[in-house]
Order: C-alpha cells, then structure tokens, then sequence
C-alpha cells in the first residue's frame, strides 16, 4: 500500500492505494471523477487524459503512487463554476462531439495543445497533435474546429483561462 497525497481540481487528497492502482483507477472509483473515461486500457485512445502539473497524460498508465505530490486536472476541474473553459465552450459551440464518451480526453488535450502552442495553431498542427487521441464518431473535423476557435480565444484572452 502506498500512501498517495495529491492535489485533485484544486483540493487536497489524501489516499491509502494499492501499489498498483492506477491514477484512472484512483481518480474514478476513490474520487467519484468519472469524466476521465477508460476506453482501451492500452495507452491507445486518449479517453482517460488528464493534466498532470499542467502536461496531458493517459491516466491509464500512471500509477497513482507515482504522482503523489503532483497537481491534477480533470474535465471536472476546468470549469470556473457555471461557467466553461474557452475549451469546452468551443466544444459545444463547433459541435466537436457526437457520443461523447471521447470528448473529456479530447478537451484535455485541446488545452495542452494550446497551451504548449502559444504562437497559434492550424489544422495540420491540431490533426498532428490529436494523433494520440481517438474518436469512433466525428471523423475530426468539428473537433479541430472547436480546438482551433478555442486556441484563439485563449491566445487573445477573449474568454478566461481556466483552472490551470
């Protein structure tokens, strides 16, 4: 067992894991943050991303105990109240999602995608930095869309933020 102690959406955590327990694992049934969904188990689609002190990660393949003293985000934690992340907004205005069950991991690589390309982005940079990620609905396009839009807003601050 280990004794894992994080920061979850901006609150202390504080949990007793097996050694084995994935953050996934962690986040879903200890924590009740089921937006972080598991879609393959393989590091393959992308449903399980979270921000790890400000970086994506597949939370499918992080052991919980490896990011005791860490900050993490999960879609449940972008949000500032009511009001949306530039990112989810985007989503929802551009119709980047279908069923959904993809959407989570897609907003939360969306906003590292843009955070780690301040210049601005285009549609090959989006398609390109999506590799990781996998959508069985949409064919992309709403999607890139919804990251672009976002990416300007969140470049010219027209729209707040976020939690990070």
């Amino acid at each position: 067992m280990s004794e894992v102690k994080l920061t979850v959406n901006g609150r202390n955590i504080s949990k007793s894991v097996s050694d084995r327990t994935l953050l996934v694992e962690l986040l879903r049934e200890e924590l009740g943050l089921t937006g972080t969904h598991v879609g393959c188990d393989t590091s393959q689609c992308g449903a399980c991303t979270v921000h790890i002190d400000g970086n994506a990660v597949k939370s499918c393949t992080v052991l919980a105990a490896q990011v005791s003293g860490s900050s993490v985000t999960t879609i449940e934690g972008l949000a500032k109240g009511d009001t949306l992340h530039p990112m989810q907004e985007a989503f929802r205005t551009h119709h980047g999602l279908q069923c959904g069950f993809c959407t989570p991991g897609m907003i939360m690589m969306g906003v590292d995608i843009v955070n780690r390309h301040p210049e601005g982005l285009d549609e090959t940079t989006i398609r390109k930095e999506l590799e990781g990620n996998i959508c069985r609905c949409t064919g992309y396009h709403n999607i890139v869309k919804a990251i672009a839009a976002a990416a300007e807003d969140m470049r010219t601050g027209a729209t707040s933020l976020a939690a990070e």
